[in-house]
């Protein structure tokens, strides 16, 4: 494939070197150039330099240097080819080659005239409106109502269409122009002909693409009308699905945040850039996609998705959740951050301030805990269908995600959840599962991966052929709290190994469960580590003797001392009931912050210590 010199000097003439370099290495403006550390070799100290005005950069240490191609060539390891075509797509450049037909050079040359013609016509409209707004009194009270400077307003290019059916008449020459209806500025209607403004008496969001090149508008009544926002149509130039508003003006604070905080609308972008946070972009009244994601990961490695709590905030952070699996990586991180259901981010930054807004966004809900909400919604897990339902709902998730460290661990957790051993749960994914107590053709369970649950099979009749089942031994819980119970009453020397926050985890699970901790707790400091035998005796005529009786089975009176098996199953089940229980303290932590300053440090900490508990099971 040969590419035309002249377009790669139309290419490197449009892209901007330090917004390409910025996406990789985190730079610091110094001086006329940016510094950073350099990618290509290990240092404590900056020496990499990006020159804005040269477009090039250069490593005074190891001494590499080029420009935005070769960027991309030494560092993401493309062919010359692959780098600019990865270059041309970020630009919007259809790139040409000099072996193709001249029919098909010349309609990529008048695409590319068109794209041009339609901005042009949008940054006319928008200019336009810019001025009214400055003449609309309305309009500017509109907008200092809402807390915003004229500054900020400025920097996002606010204007107002005017009310009246034909105001962009005084603005072009010709209102009968075809390209003002395929810009979508004008409708057309389908019954006259007859030609009116799409957008009326409402405040104006220019839309940028990455260039920066105006290529549709939002529109916001000023009041309670419907639709509240209204958005251009899709054009040869504007695409919901793959453009995001304020991506353009969040460029410079991406690199400096590290991370990119999306939100639901316009005014949450504009209102988080007054507040301090002009690291926010948002999708322009669509779902976030696939094709979303991927251009954000283009600018960070880190996507914050901030949702209202309410349903429809949990609709579509569901949405989003889809269109981030397929790009979340091990070297990227995803998180979801729900504000309570009275505030979206403008209003909880005022009422509570900017520290209290980053605090939550640090403490976001990853990626992998939010797929398992996802997949657990709407299952009793205390049942074997429920169970059953997550592992169904869990699959497709799971499948989404690209192979790598994540999507492995997160096989582990689900099957946690649903109780079943992380091989077993894979090869019934894979549709190679091979019956009860089974990991696979030729496996047998003690070479898996243990469940938190013994799971012994014996025929019922060894010398009639193959039989049923039967379950001995310890029968399979149908909770984690069960599944304690029956631990530490078949080895109740073990309730002196644990921790007091283990005591406090298991005693104040609801009831009956919690109340069978209690009394154990009591009969431990009482008599001490008593045999089963003798526990069973003390149950009789209490509440939750069905209960024990139900869970215990067939144990046997004097059971074999517990071993380091059962020690480390003990340890894992009880980690991830503190788990759940800091997850708990962690909502009610996050519903209290509007009112309770302190309610946020909790927050904190409650997360900063389930992040320490996952970080030593994952090690173990």
């Amino acid at each position: 494939m040969t590419i035309p010199q002249s377009f790669i000097q139309e290419l490197l003439a449009r892209a901007d070197v330090v917004e390409i370099v910025g996406r990789y290495v985190q730079l610091k403006k110094g001086g006329a150039n940016f510094m950073g550390l350099c990618p290509f070799h290990g240092e404590k100290s900056p020496s990499f330099s990006v020159s804005p005005t040269k477009q090039f950069y250069h490593c005074f240490g190891c001494g590499k240097n080029g420009n935005a191609i070769s960027f991309l060539m030494d560092h993401a390891g493309m062919s010359f080819v692959e780098a600019v075509k990865d270059l041309a797509g970020q630009y919007g450049l259809q790139v040409p080659e000099d072996d193709i037909s001249p029919e098909l050079r010349q309609q990529a040359a008048e695409q590319r005239r068109k794209q041009t013609t339609l901005s042009d016509v949008l940054e006319k409209a928008g200019e336009a409106w810019r001025k009214q707004l400055k003449d609309s009194p309305r309009a500017v009270a509109y907008l200092k109502g809402r807390g915003l400077s004229g500054q900020v307003a400025k920097a996002f290019g606010l204007g107002y269409a005017p009310d009246g059916w034909h105001g962009l008449a005084s603005v072009f020459a010709s209102y009968d122009d075809p390209l003002l209806e395929e810009s979508g500025l004008v409708i057309v209607s389908d019954d006259d002909g007859r030609r009116y403004d799409r957008f009326r008496d409402r405040i104006m969001f220019p839309i940028r693409n990455v260039k920066g090149e105006c290529i549709g508008f939002g529109g916001r009544v000023l009041g309670d009308e419907k639709p509240k926002y209204l958005n251009s149509p899709e054009t040869p130039v504007f695409h919901k699905g793959r453009e995001l508003y304020g991506l353009f003006e969040a460029r410079a604070a991406l690199r400096e945040a590290g991370y990119v905080l999306v939100t639901e609308g316009y005014m949450d972008v504009v209102a988080l850039a007054q507040l301090g946070f002009p690291n926010a972009v948002a999708t322009l009244g669509t779902a976030c996609t696939p094709e979303h994601v991927q251009k954000l990961f283009r600018f960070t490695d880190s996507v914050v998705f901030s949702f209202d709590g309410d349903s429809a905030g949990r609709r579509a952070a569901r949405k989003a959740l889809d269109g981030a699996l397929p790009h979340a990586s091990d070297v990227r991180s995803v998180k979801f951050l729900f504000l309570p259901p009275e505030h979206d981010p403008d209003s909880f930054i005022r009422a509570n301030g900017a520290d209290a807004f980053a605090a939550l966004v640090q403490g976001a809900m990853p990626l992998s805990r939010f797929l398992i909400e996802a997949a657990s919604e709407d299952c009793d897990l205390n049942s074997a269908e429920g169970r059953a339902r997550m592992a169904s709902q869990a699959r497709p998730l799971w499948n989404a995600l690209p192979d790598g460290a994540l999507k492995r661990q997160l096989l582990g957790e689900i099957a946690d959840q649903v109780q079943l051993d992380s091989r077993e749960l894979a090869s019934l994914w894979s549709g190679n599962a091979s019956g009860p107590g089974k990991s696979g053709p030729g496996k047998s369970r003690k070479d898996s991966n243990k469940a938190p649950y013994d799971a012994g099979y014996v025929p019922k009749n060894a010398t009639n052929g193959p039989q049923a089942p039967r379950r001995v031994g310890r029968i399979q819980p149908a909770s984690r709290a069960d599944h304690a119970v029956r631990l530490l009453l078949t080895n109740m020397a073990a309730w002196e190994a644990l921790s007091p926050e283990d005591h406090e985890t298991l005693c104040q699970l609801p009831d009956p469960h919690g109340s069978v901790f209690v009394w154990l707790d009591g009969q431990f400091h009482e008599h001490g580590a008593l045999p089963w035998g003798a526990l069973r005796e003390e149950l009789k005529g209490r509440d939750f003797e069905l209960l024990v009786m139900r869970l215990m089975g067939t144990a046997p009176a004097e059971p074999a001392p517990p071993g380091p098996e059962t020690n480390r199953e003990l340890r894992t089940l009880l980690d991830l009931m503190l788990a759940d229980r800091l997850m708990q303290l962690e909502t009610e932590a996050l519903a209290a912050a509007a009112t309770d300053p302190e309610a946020l440090q909790r927050y904190r900490a409650l997360q900063e210590r389930r992040r320490k508990l996952t970080v030593v099971r994952r090690s173990d």
